[in-house]
């Protein structure tokens, strides 16, 4: 039986792609160190806890985003599975809660391309399990929320 992520489509992807002023090996440093990675990464407002953090082909990034909901501490638990990962190119993953049946956990795979004047344009693209779980996670904000954490990077990367 094929894998669900073994062919991409386009009615199951999200794109977010992001111009950075800096050379790639510098963008992609700041993927592979578990500090840097609690410091820029997730939405505005939400900040990230690390639990485990082996950031290599077969590793693994045990993390909550922990953020305020009406005056409550809510955490959010993930688990990502880094499958691939090119140095300076390219790093596939997937991205879900750390429930190994989790049904809407997700691929991911950035990628780091640096242009002739020393900027990078990360693209990230996300494939999920269905098109109705990609409606799902645009209707309640992954767009946006990708879009601020390539934002944090950005920020990060001009500190």
């Amino acid at each position: 039986m094929a894998n669900l992520f073994d062919t991409w489509a386009l009615d199951r992807e999200i794109v977010l792609v992001k111009v950075l002023n800096h050379p790639r090996e510098k963008v992609f440093a700041a993927w592979m160190d578990a500090r840097a990675l609690a410091e820029w990464y997730g939405p505005t407002g939400l900040r990230i806890e690390n639990h485990e953090a082996d950031i290599r082909e077969g590793g693994v990034w045990r993390f909550d985003m922990v953020g305020l909901f009406e005056g409550q501490e809510r955490r959010f638990a993930n688990l990502v599975r880094f499958l691939q990962i090119v140095p300076n190119e390219r790093i596939v993953m997937d991205h879900g809660t750390p429930d190994p049946n989790d049904p809407d956990r997700f691929r991911a795979t950035v990628t780091f391309d640096e242009q002739a004047d020393g900027k990078t344009v990360l693209t990230m693209r996300q494939l999920h399990p269905s098109p109705e779980r990609r409606k799902i996670v645009i209707g309640f904000g992954a767009v946006e929320y990708g879009l601020q954490t390539l934002d944090g990077l950005a920020a990060w990367l001009d500190a």
